[in-house]
Protein backbone atom coordinates (compact mmCIF):
# COMPACT_ATOMS: atom_id res chain seq x y z
CA UNK A 1 0.00 0.00 0.00
CA UNK A 2 1.08 3.68 -0.82
CA UNK A 3 2.10 5.82 2.07
CA UNK A 4 0.29 9.07 2.01
CA UNK A 5 2.48 12.22 3.48
CA UNK A 6 0.59 15.22 2.01
CA UNK A 7 -3.19 14.75 1.26
CA UNK A 8 -5.14 11.25 0.93
CA UNK A 9 -8.53 11.48 -0.96
CA UNK A 10 -12.13 10.29 0.26
CA UNK A 11 -11.92 7.12 -2.01
CA UNK A 12 -7.63 6.05 -0.81
CA UNK A 13 -8.91 6.64 2.61
CA UNK A 14 -12.26 4.39 2.17
CA UNK A 15 -9.92 1.73 0.54
CA UNK A 16 -7.75 1.78 3.59
CA UNK A 17 -10.79 1.73 6.35
CA UNK A 18 -12.04 -1.39 4.06
CA UNK A 19 -9.10 -3.13 3.18
CA UNK A 20 -6.11 -2.59 5.72
CA UNK A 21 -3.61 -1.58 7.13
CA UNK A 22 -5.93 0.18 9.28
CA UNK A 23 -4.98 3.91 9.40
CA UNK A 24 -5.01 6.63 12.97
CA UNK A 25 -7.47 8.71 12.11
CA UNK A 26 -8.03 12.21 14.06
CA UNK A 27 -10.35 14.42 14.05
CA UNK A 28 -9.20 18.30 14.63
CA UNK A 29 -11.85 20.20 13.57
CA UNK A 30 -12.21 23.25 15.51
CA UNK A 31 -13.71 26.87 16.25
CA UNK A 32 -11.47 29.46 17.51
CA UNK A 33 -14.74 31.38 18.88
CA UNK A 34 -16.08 28.61 20.88
CA UNK A 35 -13.42 26.59 21.80
CA UNK A 36 -15.87 23.14 22.64
CA UNK A 37 -17.77 23.31 19.54
CA UNK A 38 -15.19 20.69 17.77
CA UNK A 39 -15.36 18.19 20.19
CA UNK A 40 -19.19 18.54 20.17
CA UNK A 41 -19.37 18.06 17.22
CA UNK A 42 -17.01 15.10 16.77
CA UNK A 43 -19.54 13.41 19.67
CA UNK A 44 -22.34 14.07 17.19
CA UNK A 45 -20.36 12.18 14.29
CA UNK A 46 -17.38 11.80 12.60
CA UNK A 47 -15.42 9.48 10.27
CA UNK A 48 -15.21 5.45 11.13
CA UNK A 49 -12.48 5.02 13.85
CA UNK A 50 -11.57 8.84 14.47
CA UNK A 51 -10.64 9.65 17.55
CA UNK A 52 -10.49 13.88 18.96
CA UNK A 53 -7.56 15.65 19.02
CA UNK A 54 -8.40 19.42 20.51
CA UNK A 55 -6.68 22.23 19.28
CA UNK A 56 -5.73 23.41 22.74
CA UNK A 57 -5.37 20.36 25.11
CA UNK A 58 -3.63 18.01 22.68
CA UNK A 59 -2.64 20.59 19.66
CA UNK A 60 -0.92 23.07 21.90
CA UNK A 61 1.34 23.95 25.06
CA UNK A 62 0.26 25.82 28.20
CA UNK A 63 0.28 29.22 27.45
CA UNK A 64 2.51 31.77 29.64
CA UNK A 65 1.24 34.78 28.67
CA UNK A 66 4.53 35.65 26.54
CA UNK A 67 4.72 32.78 23.95
CA UNK A 68 1.08 33.65 21.90
CA UNK A 69 -2.01 31.47 21.79
CA UNK A 70 -1.15 28.48 20.50
CA UNK A 71 2.51 27.34 21.41
CA UNK A 72 4.19 24.43 20.75
CA UNK A 73 3.16 20.87 22.81
CA UNK A 74 5.64 19.51 24.60
CA UNK A 75 7.17 16.43 22.12
CA UNK A 76 6.71 13.84 25.06
CA UNK A 77 3.37 14.83 26.13
CA UNK A 78 1.85 14.60 22.36
CA UNK A 79 3.56 11.60 21.70
CA UNK A 80 2.18 10.25 24.78
CA UNK A 81 -1.37 11.14 23.74
CA UNK A 82 -1.33 9.53 20.61
CA UNK A 83 -0.09 6.50 22.11
CA UNK A 84 -2.87 6.27 24.35
CA UNK A 85 -5.05 7.33 21.35
CA UNK A 86 -3.89 3.72 19.66
CA UNK A 87 -0.88 5.31 17.11
CA UNK A 88 1.55 2.66 16.35
CA UNK A 89 4.88 3.64 14.56
CA UNK A 90 5.15 3.42 11.48
CA UNK A 91 1.18 3.59 10.95
CA UNK A 92 -0.73 5.65 8.11
CA UNK A 93 -2.35 8.83 9.71
CA UNK A 94 -4.84 10.61 8.23
CA UNK A 95 -6.33 14.14 9.94
CA UNK A 96 -9.06 16.17 8.81
CA UNK A 97 -11.25 18.67 9.97
CA UNK A 98 -14.79 20.78 8.80
CA UNK A 99 -12.39 23.88 8.21
CA UNK A 100 -10.86 23.17 5.16
CA UNK A 101 -7.84 21.78 6.94
CA UNK A 102 -6.74 25.03 9.12
CA UNK A 103 -6.75 22.81 12.06
CA UNK A 104 -5.86 19.36 10.40
CA UNK A 105 -2.63 21.26 9.34
CA UNK A 106 -1.07 21.82 12.09
CA UNK A 107 -1.46 18.58 13.51
CA UNK A 108 -0.01 17.43 10.00
CA UNK A 109 3.23 19.20 10.75
CA UNK A 110 2.71 18.20 14.80
CA UNK A 111 3.30 15.29 13.36
CA UNK A 112 6.33 15.69 11.21
CA UNK A 113 7.37 17.57 13.72
CA UNK A 114 7.79 13.99 15.66
CA UNK A 115 9.31 12.79 13.29
CA UNK A 116 6.39 10.73 11.98
CA UNK A 117 6.27 11.43 7.80
CA UNK A 118 3.39 9.06 7.13
CA UNK A 119 0.66 11.72 7.65
CA UNK A 120 -1.52 13.05 5.44
CA UNK A 121 -4.81 15.63 5.60
CA UNK A 122 -7.70 14.53 3.71
CA UNK A 123 -8.72 16.66 0.98
CA UNK A 124 -11.74 18.62 1.70
CA UNK A 125 -11.88 17.25 5.38
CA UNK A 126 -15.74 16.33 6.16
CA UNK A 127 -17.80 17.98 3.88
CA UNK A 128 -16.15 15.64 1.46
CA UNK A 129 -16.41 12.44 3.35
CA UNK A 130 -20.48 13.63 4.19
CA UNK A 131 -22.12 11.28 1.34
CA UNK A 132 -19.70 7.97 3.24
CA UNK A 133 -21.54 8.48 6.27
CA UNK A 134 -20.98 9.23 9.77
CA UNK A 135 -20.34 6.49 12.63
CA UNK A 136 -19.71 6.05 16.40
CA UNK A 137 -17.05 7.06 18.20
CA UNK A 138 -14.94 3.52 19.20
CA UNK A 139 -12.70 3.19 22.09
CA UNK A 140 -9.04 3.01 21.14
CA UNK A 141 -6.19 0.45 22.34
CA UNK A 142 -3.13 1.85 23.34
CA UNK A 143 0.00 2.07 20.86
CA UNK A 144 3.72 2.34 20.92
CA UNK A 145 4.36 5.39 19.35
CA UNK A 146 7.32 7.15 20.30
CA UNK A 147 8.97 10.63 19.36
CA UNK A 148 11.56 10.78 16.67
CA UNK A 149 14.06 13.67 15.76
CA UNK A 150 12.01 16.49 14.35
CA UNK A 151 12.07 16.55 10.36
CA UNK A 152 11.05 20.28 10.40
CA UNK A 153 12.80 23.14 12.40
CA UNK A 154 11.29 26.16 14.21
CA UNK A 155 13.13 28.95 13.75
CA UNK A 156 14.06 30.76 17.07
CA UNK A 157 12.18 34.55 17.50
CA UNK A 158 15.35 35.87 18.32
CA UNK A 159 16.54 34.82 14.49
CA UNK A 160 13.52 36.12 13.23
CA UNK A 161 14.16 39.76 14.98
CA UNK A 162 17.39 40.29 14.10
CA UNK A 163 16.36 39.28 10.27
CA UNK A 164 14.00 42.02 10.22
CA UNK A 165 16.44 44.31 11.99
CA UNK A 166 19.15 43.52 9.55
CA UNK A 167 17.33 42.10 6.41
CA UNK A 168 18.71 38.83 7.20
CA UNK A 169 17.79 36.28 4.12
CA UNK A 170 14.74 34.49 5.90
CA UNK A 171 11.44 35.39 3.88
CA UNK A 172 8.68 35.52 6.20
CA UNK A 173 5.04 34.63 5.32
CA UNK A 174 2.16 35.52 7.17
CA UNK A 175 -0.38 32.99 6.18
CA UNK A 176 -3.49 35.69 8.36
CA UNK A 177 -6.27 37.10 6.10
CA UNK A 178 -5.34 40.67 4.38
CA UNK A 179 -7.08 42.78 6.88
CA UNK A 180 -5.87 41.35 10.01
CA UNK A 181 -2.04 41.53 8.44
CA UNK A 182 -2.78 45.23 7.19
CA UNK A 183 -3.89 46.05 11.55
CA UNK A 184 -7.54 45.90 10.56
CA UNK A 185 -10.54 43.90 12.31
CA UNK A 186 -7.52 42.61 15.05
CA UNK A 187 -9.38 41.43 17.80
CA UNK A 188 -7.16 38.81 19.34
CA UNK A 189 -4.00 39.90 19.53
CA UNK A 190 -1.98 42.79 21.69
CA UNK A 191 -1.27 44.65 18.76
CA UNK A 192 -2.55 45.03 15.09
CA UNK A 193 -0.08 44.69 12.04
CA UNK A 194 2.44 42.39 11.01
CA UNK A 195 6.03 41.45 11.25
CA UNK A 196 8.28 44.03 9.18
CA UNK A 197 9.19 42.85 5.70
CA UNK A 198 6.48 39.94 6.24
CA UNK A 199 4.35 39.05 2.97
CA UNK A 200 1.44 37.93 3.18
CA UNK A 201 0.05 34.61 2.16
CA UNK A 202 -3.75 33.83 3.57
CA UNK A 203 -4.10 30.26 3.67
CA UNK A 204 -7.58 29.75 2.37
CA UNK A 205 -5.85 30.60 -1.06
CA UNK A 206 -4.22 27.26 -1.13
CA UNK A 207 -7.76 26.26 -1.38
CA UNK A 208 -9.99 25.77 -4.54
CA UNK A 209 -13.47 26.67 -5.01
CA UNK A 210 -14.66 23.36 -4.33
CA UNK A 211 -12.93 23.26 -1.15
CA UNK A 212 -10.11 20.90 -2.29
CA UNK A 213 -6.44 21.85 -2.36
CA UNK A 214 -5.27 23.20 -5.40
CA UNK A 215 -2.89 21.32 -7.90
CA UNK A 216 0.77 20.78 -7.26
CA UNK A 217 1.50 22.44 -9.85
CA UNK A 218 -0.86 25.98 -9.19
CA UNK A 219 0.60 25.80 -5.62
CA UNK A 220 4.19 26.06 -6.60
CA UNK A 221 3.50 28.41 -9.16
CA UNK A 222 1.66 30.70 -6.53
CA UNK A 223 4.61 30.25 -3.50
CA UNK A 224 7.03 30.54 -6.06
CA UNK A 225 5.57 34.12 -7.30
CA UNK A 226 5.38 34.97 -3.45
CA UNK A 227 9.06 33.75 -2.86
CA UNK A 228 10.77 35.46 -5.95
CA UNK A 229 14.09 33.97 -5.49
CA UNK A 230 14.15 32.67 -2.08
CA UNK A 231 14.58 29.03 -1.51
CA UNK A 232 11.41 27.53 0.19
CA UNK A 233 13.99 26.61 2.64
CA UNK A 234 15.37 30.17 3.70
CA UNK A 235 11.46 30.95 4.28
CA UNK A 236 9.50 31.35 7.71
CA UNK A 237 5.60 30.55 7.77
CA UNK A 238 3.72 31.86 10.57
CA UNK A 239 0.15 33.78 11.02
CA UNK A 240 -1.81 34.60 14.60
CA UNK A 241 -0.80 31.80 16.86
CA UNK A 242 1.07 29.28 14.30
CA UNK A 243 -1.85 27.12 13.37
CA UNK A 244 -3.26 28.24 9.91
CA UNK A 245 0.66 28.62 8.81
CA UNK A 246 0.81 24.92 9.36
CA UNK A 247 -1.78 25.03 6.25
CA UNK A 248 1.03 26.89 4.29
CA UNK A 249 3.56 24.33 5.14
CA UNK A 250 1.57 21.78 4.17
CA UNK A 251 0.39 23.63 0.57
CA UNK A 252 4.70 24.17 0.16
CA UNK A 253 4.81 20.57 0.72
CA UNK A 254 2.17 19.42 -2.17
CA UNK A 255 3.58 21.55 -4.23
CA UNK A 256 7.33 19.86 -3.79
CA UNK A 257 8.83 22.46 -1.87
CA UNK A 258 10.17 21.36 1.39
CA UNK A 259 12.42 22.43 4.16
CA UNK A 260 9.89 25.74 5.29
CA UNK A 261 10.35 26.61 8.86
CA UNK A 262 7.68 27.26 11.51
CA UNK A 263 7.68 29.92 13.73
CA UNK A 264 5.27 28.99 16.29
CA UNK A 265 4.50 32.06 18.44
CA UNK A 266 3.52 33.92 15.33
CA UNK A 267 1.97 37.00 15.82
CA UNK A 268 0.39 36.61 18.94
CA UNK A 269 3.99 36.23 20.53
CA UNK A 270 5.73 38.96 18.19
CA UNK A 271 2.51 41.57 19.03
CA UNK A 272 2.75 40.94 22.98
CA UNK A 273 6.52 42.45 23.10
CA UNK A 274 5.89 46.04 23.14
CA UNK A 275 9.55 46.60 21.77
CA UNK A 276 8.87 44.24 18.71
CA UNK A 277 8.77 46.62 15.34
CA UNK A 278 5.43 45.95 13.52
CA UNK A 279 4.20 47.23 9.96
CA UNK A 280 0.42 47.92 8.72
CA UNK A 281 0.90 48.82 5.49
CA UNK A 282 0.90 46.33 2.70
Amino acid sequence: MPTYSTLINRHALEALLREGPAPAVFDCSFDLADPEKGEIAYAQGHLPSAQYLHLGRDLSGPKTGHNGRHPLPDREVLAARLRELGLQRGQQVVVYDAQGGMFAARAWWLLRWLGHSAVAVLDGGLPAWQAAGLALPSTPTPGDFVSAEALVASIDRVALLESVRHQGPWVIVDARAADRFRGENETLDARGGHIPGARNRFFRGNLAEDGLFKPAAVLRDEFKALLGDTDARQSVQQCGSGVTACHNLLALEIAGMRGASLYPGSWSEWSSDPDAPIETAL
